[in-house]
């Protein structure tokens, strides 16, 4: 769908939107949105390189700046810059998955450590900062509901990001919170995996849901901007995932 044709070209007029993890990938597409609709985005990452193309690419109304989720530092010289946030949306997340049998538990408890912690760093750091009426949006998966084969913590810490979500919606209201939770999706993460991996993974995964399709980032960044922007939703969790989850 053409982005005119999903939002006006002053929807994100005036607001500033935090993307951590916007150097590409989903939070990318999402920065590419903001912009067109006139808003402003600050992009975070690990790569500063990648940051630095991509502000390039969406013109005069991003910058970046590096950011380290794991690292409470740079969560803090991140923000110390801003004045206002609008929206935030974390994508940035490293971590191991497998099967209880084979994983120690340090390794099981990175999805915890970087998907979980690292966005809750980042929301509470930015509290100070937040407008009444600015919107979070954070990252699950589809795994939440529908749990992934022999990834038991990964699935947990899904749920536990939206059960995270709910909470925030009652305690940080009227600024509201939810989270978004894709399945498969065709783009940057799985472009740099080995093609028949891939290949592996998308036929299983079209076989699996109710579409019988892998989403497209652009498709995930428009449920994104859905949530932060629509001013009725809070404490709920959609999911961009084909029919995966349900099926």
């Amino acid at each position: 769908m053409p982005v005119s044709s999903f939002l006006g070209a002053a929807a994100f007029a005036g607001r500033t939107v935090v993307l951590v993890g916007g150097g590409s990938g989903i939070g990318l597409a999402v920065a590419r949105l903001v912009v067109t609709a006139g808003g402003t985005v600050v992009l975070g990452g690990r790569n500063a390189d990648k940051l630095a193309s991509a502000a390039a690419d969406l013109g005069t109304s991003a910058r970046w700046q590096v950011i380290d989720t794991s690292r409470q530092q740079t969560i803090d010289a991140f923000f110390e810059n801003l004045t206002t946030v609008h929206g935030l949306f974390t994508t940035a997340a490293t971590y191991v998955t497998g099967p209880m049998a084979e994983l120690s538990v340090d390794a099981a408890a990175t999805a915890f450590e970087s998907k979980f912690w690292g966005q809750y760093r980042v929301v509470k750091t930015a509290l100070p900062l937040l407008s009444p009426d600015s919107s979070i949006v954070l990252m699950s998966g589809a795994a939440s509901t529908r749990p992934a084969a022999a990834a038991p913590a990964y699935s947990a810490a899904n749920a536990a990001i939206e059960g995270l979500a709910r909470g925030l919606a009652v305690e940080l209201a009227p600024i509201r919170v939810n989270a978004i939770a894709p399945g498969t999706v065709d783009g940057n993460l799985w472009a740099q995996r080995d093609p028949a991996v891939r290949q592996a993974a998308f036929d299983f995964y079209r076989a699996a849901s109710t579409l019988g399709r892998i989403a497209t980032e652009d498709e995930i960044a428009q449920s994104v901007v859905y949530l932060l922007l629509n001013t009725a939703t809070t404490g709920s969790t959609i999911f961009p995932d084909g029919g995966y989850s349900f099926r």
